[in-house]
C-alpha cells in the first residue's frame, strides 16, 4: 500500500549539517481501508513535526518545540489543510478516470519540500504517486512537470501551460516560503534536531557449511543518516542485505546489514560504520568462533575433571564412613566392661 512513501523516506536522508522540510499528503478513494481517507504529515529532517488527518480534523504539533510557533499558526493551517483535503479528494477521482477505474481502493500520494544544504544551497522536490508508482514529478531545472505515466500527460500539459505554470508557483514556495519556515523550525528545535548519539555496534556470524552469514547490528544512534557496510580488509563486500533505518521508541534509530561470505586464509571481515556523531568511521572486526574440535576438547576436559572430583569425593566418603564404624565398636566394648552395665 505504501511503497512510494517508504522509498521517499528511505532516499531522503539528509547528510552533514543540511536540513530539510518535507510534507507527505495521502488520500484514499474509499473508506474502510483502516486508514484515514486523507492525511498530511510534516517532517523536519527525520522528525515528524505536524500531523493532520480527516478523522481528527485538526492540524496538530507532534514535537514540543513546535508549540513555539506564532499565535494563530495552528488554526490558520487547520483551515488551509481542510481546503487541501477537499482538493485531494477531487484529484483521486480524476486519477481514477484517467485509468478507467470506476471503483476499488486507490491511493494518491504526494511529497513536496525543500532542503537547505550546509553550503547555503537550496534544493526542492514535488513528486506525485498513484497506487504506489510515480505519476509525475517536478523538474527543478526547468520548473516544469514531467509525466512518468501516459495517464499523467493531460495533467502535465495543463500544469505547464503559460496561463497556469504550476511549476513557477512551486519554485516560489520552495525557494521562499518553505525555506523560511524550515529556518524557523530549525531555530526552535535545534537542540533536538542536532543532537548526536553514538551508535552501538554488534557483529556476529552463522556458519552454514563453507559459508558464513555475517550480521552487523547498529542501534541507538541519532541522527538518522548512517553508512553501514561489510568490508574484507580494504575491499567492500558487495553481496549483502540491509534493512531500512528503523526508529526506536526513544527517538534513536537502528539498522542491520548482513552478508554471506566464504572465508579464505588471510580474510579479515569487519563492519564499517560512519555516522555524524563519530570523529572517524569505525571498523568492528568479526572474529570467528573457536573451532568445534577445540570446544569438544574443553568439554571433555571439564567432564574428566568433574569425574575425578566425584571419584575423589566418593573415596573420601567411604573412608570417613569406615572410620565411624571402628569408633562405634570400641564404644560398645567399653560399655560392656562398665560395671554400671553388669
Amino acid at each position: 500500500m505504501w511503497p512510494l512513501i517508504v522509498l521517499l523516506l528511505h532516499v531522503s536522508a539528509v547528510c552533514s549539517d543540511s536540513h530539510s522540510l518535507r510534507y507527505y499528503y495521502t488520500v484514499v478513494s474509499a473508506p474502510g481501508s483502516g486508514l484515514p481517507e486523507y492525511s498530511s504529515v510534516g517532517y523536519v529532517d527525520d522528525r515528524e513535526i505536524v500531523n493532520y488527518n480527516s478523522e481528527s480534523g485538526r492540524y496538530r504539533p507532534k514535537v514540543q518545540w513546535m508549540e513555539k510557533m506564532e499565535e494563530g499558526y495552528w488554526e490558520r493551517n487547520t483551515q488551509i489543510t481542510k481546503g487541501t483535503e477537499a482538493s485531494f479528494r477531487h484529484n483521486v477521482r480524476i486519477a481514477m478516470e484517467r485509468f478507467n477505474q470506476s471503483g476499488g481502493l486507490h491511493i494518491v500520494q504526494v511529497m513536496s519540500g525543500c532542503e537547505l544544504r550546509d553550503d547555503g544551497g537550496i534544493t526542492g522536490y514535488s513528486q506525485y504517486g498513484y497506487d504506489g508508482r510515480e505519476f509525475l514529478a517536478l523538474d527543478t531545472q526547468t520548473w516544469t512537470y514531467v509525466p512518468t505515466m501516459a495517464q499523467a500527460q493531460i495533467t502535465t500539459q495543463r500544469w505547464n501551460s503559460p496561463d497556469v505554470e504550476v511549476g513557477e508557483r512551486d519554485k516560489n514556495y520552495i525557494e521562499n516560503i518553505c525555506i523560511e519556515y524550515l529556518q524557523k523550525h530549525v531555530a526552535n528545535g535545534r537542540e533536538d534536531l542536532e543532537r548526536r548519539v553514538r551508535p552501538q555496534v554488534k557483529v556476529s556470524g552463522q556458519e552454514k557449511g563453507d559459508t558464513v552469514k555475517l550480521h552487523c547490528q547498529v542501534y541507538g544512534f541519532h541522527p538518522r543518516a548512517v553508512d553501514v557496510k561489510w568490508m574484507n580488509k580494504e575491499d567492500e563486500v558487495h553481496s549483502y542485505e540491509t534493512t531500512h533505518v528503523l526508529p526506536n521508541p526513544d527517538g534513536t534509530y537502528q539498522i542491520r546489514v548482513s552478508a554471506e561470505v566464504t572465508p579464505k586464509d588471510g580474510d579479515r571481515y569487519s563492519c564499517y560504520v560512519d555516522h555524524r556523531s563519530l570523529e572517524k568511521p569505525q571498523y568492528i572486526v568479526w572474529e570467528p568462533e573457536k573451532s568445534s574440535v577445540w570446544v569438544i576438547a574443553v568439554v571433555v576436559a571439564v567432564v574428566v575433571v568433574v569425574a575425578l572430583l566425584g571419584i575423589g569425593g566418593f573415596v573420601f566418603y567411604r573412608r570417613r564412613k569406615a572410620g565411624y564404624k571402628e569408633t562405634g565398636t570400641s564404644d560398645t566394648s567399653s560399655d560392656s566392661n562398665n560395671p554400671a552395665n553388669a
